[in-house]
């Protein structure tokens, strides 16, 4: 038997999460991964009327916001049997799109990383030569070797105080950071530099959605922003949009093969097999034809026979979940029962997690930026495909290594670049329709005594789907399978391993007191389920304590 190794809570993610792998060789060799979160919010919602479920699901999370709501809207529109005006499904995209920009700046920079740059090696480098190498790399509005050595100082400052603020209390040192000082310094200054951007990009939402988090002018049937559709506030979230795109273009970008660059033995670590996307962004009211991002299924890494997906052949169950036991259903039929008795963490054999197990077709499918972007890759997307083989052959790799941690990491912020640019049409197109006449946001209709729809959207982090059962006007039930249940849900029935228990296994650990590597492939999935790191040595019983940002 192999070292255990726990990580719990994992930090520099939303909610609360525990991984622990058996480490033997030098390498994962089995993985478990559990959500310590229970809210029930399905729960809370039966009974309610069916207008009001959005308000309650896109508060599940203060990360995701949007996504939610919208998702929720979606199916009760379905349910209904409304067709959304044009101008409602341009500005649901805008809105959507706005999440995209905002969040993959967020998990590239904040999030993700410190996983690969390390800070303190910053303090090493030479100001004018992070200088030279941030013309070369990047087009950064600011810059200069007066700039880096501001920079450093700044660092230097918490580091002589002893507290280094966001950046305390992580692997500085370790052996598997590969950058050279420089390109760490010049990767802190452009994380400071995306925390200015990202409360633009945030202010997207405000525009036609009122605030942010939590946007208020969605509503079944449309939205409410027709006030909003002036020359002043549409130019205001072009100009933001085309901000945010420049610096995806000309900083974030550029950082990403950059440190890809150091890291290329990653594009074979981190993979998984199967995937799914439901696709997102529609063009007209034909679904899913008309979606800018495809949607599909990926078996066995095939690319070149992508199935269609169809939201019937999703089922969860709860043989390894702290849920009453039951057969695998669909969520029409899904039920929300948590055990009575206090959840008993038992990753051998018993339950483990507060997470289902989400099945496509029988299969554990990862969802998120590499699953969008492979299905899109695979069908010949005319704005995806370019820039993947324009990265593969920057990089010098392979088109496998798109299945791995480096290939996950990298399809975030290739995405973004596609729809970033996308969003300026759709801009266009609403101005247009506006010069027209058409100014129709919403279209009325009657709530049905009973019926049931489905919502599917593809957000940031991967596939999600709401669905609902209306009786007597209300809820009769409810259930949503979010993306960090399909990449993070547990072992099944046949004992297959959710995906990220799936992509740990092999995965190199230099230093099991240290486990950065585990942590870098968990974040690149950007779990959504915060800061102390718990490595139980079985030989000696010693549990070792570090905290992790």
């Amino acid at each position: 038997m192999g070292k255990r190794v726990v990580v719990d809570p994992i930090t520099r993610i939303e909610g609360h999460l525990r991984i622990e792998v058996e480490v033997a060789g030098g390498k994962v060799v089995n993985a478990w991964s559990s959500g310590q979160m229970f809210r029930g919010i399905e729960l809370i919602l039966q009974g309610r009327d069916p207008r009001d479920a959005h308000h309650f699901v896109q508060r599940s999370c203060g990360v995701c916001t949007y996504v939610h709501a919208v998702s929720s809207v979606r199916a009760v529109d379905n349910a209904i049997g409304l067709k959304i005006p044009k101008n409602a499904r341009l500005i649901r995209n805008l809105l959507h799109g706005a999440q995209y920009q905002h969040d993959h700046l967020v998990h590239f920079y904040h999030l993700h990383a410190l996983d690969w740059v390390d800070i303190v090696s910053a303090l090493k480098a030479d100001p004018k030569k992070t200088a030279a190498l941030a013309d070369n790399v990047s087009n950064a509005q600011v810059g200069g070797a007066a700039y880096y050595r501001q920079v450093q100082q700044r660092i230097q400052t918490f580091v002589d105080s002893g507290q280094l603020g966001p950046f305390a209390n992580a692997y500085w040192g370790h052996p598997a950071y590969k950058l050279p000082p420089e390109a760490n310094l010049m990767a802190c200054a452009h994380y400071i530099e995306a925390l200015r951007l990202q409360a633009r990009a945030a202010r997207m939402h405000a525009i036609f959605g009122g605030k942010n988090p939590h946007p208020q002018s969605l509503v079944v049937g449309g939205v409410t922003s027709v006030a909003d559709m002036t020359p002043d506030r549409i130019a205001e979230f072009l100009y933001l949009t085309k901000e945010t795109q420049d610096f995806v273009k000309n900083v974030y970008i550029p950082d990403l093969l950059a440190v890809a660059s150091f890291y290329k033995d990653w594009g074979a670590i981190g993979g998984t097999t199967n995937f799914l996307a439901y696709g997102d962004f529609p063009q007209t009211d034909v679904e899913p034809d008309s979606l800018y991002m495809p949607r599909g299924v990926v078996k066995k890494r095939d690319l070149a026979n992508i199935d269609m997906a169809y939201e019937d052949k999703v089922t969860e169950e709860v043989t390894r979940a702290w849920y009453e036991d039951g057969p695998a259903l669909h969520p029409y039929k899904g039920e929300t029962k948590p055990l009575q008795e206090d959840p008993k963490y038992r990753p051998d054999g018993g339950k483990y997690t507060w997470l289902k197990a989400p099945r496509y077709d029988g299969l554990s499918c990862e969802v998120g930026p590499l699953a969008r972007v492979l299905i899109a890759y695979g069908k010949g997307h005319k704005d995806i495909k370019p820039v993947v083989d324009s990265t593969l052959q920057t990089l010098g790799i392979p088109a496998g290594a798109l299945f791995s941690t480096l290939g996950r990491t990298a399809a975030r912020g290739l995405e973004t670049i596609a729809i970033g640019d996308a969003m300026q049409g759709w801009i266009m197109e609403l101005v247009e329709n506006i010069k027209g006449g058409d100014t129709q946001t919403y279209e009325p209709y009657e709530m049905p005594d009973s019926a049931m729809g489905v919502g599917l959207n593809d957000v940031p982090r991967g596939a999600l789907g709401h669905w609902i059962k209306i009786e007597d006007g209300k809820i009769g039930n409810y259930q949503y399978v979010v993306p960090s249940t399909w990449n993070f849900g547990p072992r099944d029935q046949q004992g297959q391993l959710g995906p990220v228990e799936e992509s740990l296994i092999g995965t190199p650990i230099a230093d099991a007191k240290q486990p950065l590597e585990v942590l870098r492939t968990v974040h690149s999935f950007d779990p959504c389920i915060a800061c102390a790191v718990h490595v139980i040595d079985p030989d000696s019983n010693e549990v070792y304590k570090f905290k992790v940002v």
